[in-house]
């Protein structure tokens, strides 16, 4: 039988831990402490990264299948890059049939789409050179300017809305802060995993037009209702 200190030798249980017995009963065979750990900080989010979650990421790596099985049955995939160490959890693709959603949805904005695909170009490139991606507020602003007419608004406001959008990436992890700093940031490999080659070159195409003061049709657009109640 399995026990703490050799979890995994039952051979109908592999990589399970015996019975527990709680208050209300005996409970069925669960996963080792540190793997439950794991499947908690995928839950919660937005990611596990190896480097902040160094004790973590190696129990993931070692129990991958059997937290693969623990979200699915939440109707949950797991996205894993071993490369980069990072990882994180969406819903599944469960066709027509309807099933509950367990992760929130954070609705994106005009801005946040846009600073989204310059931190996946500056990610790239930053790959490319072999180097950390670092991006500093000065420079988010600066490109982000030349968008600042199709938000139609004053240059305040505009400069508030880019800050908004700086902070829900920050909150999601996208954007990390680096130490002994006010207004530098690392970009998180995790954003590799969140646009496709397709998304990601079909979203440059529209922004391309858009700076170069084209029409683009609203369906090519992230919906920007928050835009306007801001």
């Amino acid at each position: 039988m399995s026990s703490p200190e050799n979890p995994g030798t039952d051979p109908t249980f592999p990589g399970f831990l015996p019975e527990e017995t709680g208050e209300r009963g005996v409970w069925p065979r669960v996963l080792p402490v540190e793997t439950r750990r794991v499947l908690v900080q995928l839950l919660a989010g937005p990611s596990l990264d190896g480097r902040r979650h160094s004790k973590l990421w190696p129990i993931l790596v070692r129990d991958e299948a059997l937290i693969r099985s623990r979200l699915s049955d939440l109707f949950l995939d797991l996205v894993m890059d071993p490369e980069q160490q990072v990882a994180f959890t969406r819903q599944a693709d469960m066709g027509d049939l309807e099933t509950p959603v367990l992760l929130r949805r954070s609705q994106l904005t005009f801005l946040d789409s846009i600073l989204l695909l310059h931190l996946r170009h500056a990610l790239t490139a930053a790959d490319a050179r072999g180097e950390r991606a670092v991006i500093s507020v000065d420079e988010i602003l600066e490109h982000m300017s030349v968008y600042e007419r199709t938000v139609n608004t004053d240059r305040a406001g505009f400069h508030k809305r880019v800050q908004a959008s700086i902070e829900k990436l920050k909150k999601n992890s996208v954007l990390q802060k680096i130490r002994a700093t006010e207004d530098r940031f690392e970009i998180s490999p995790t954003l590799k995993l969140l646009f496709s080659a397709e998304e990601i070159q079909a979203l440059t195409k529209t922004y391309e037009r858009l700076a170069a003061g084209e029409a683009v049709s609203p369906a090519l657009l992230p919906d920007s209702d928050d835009e306007a109640a801001s």
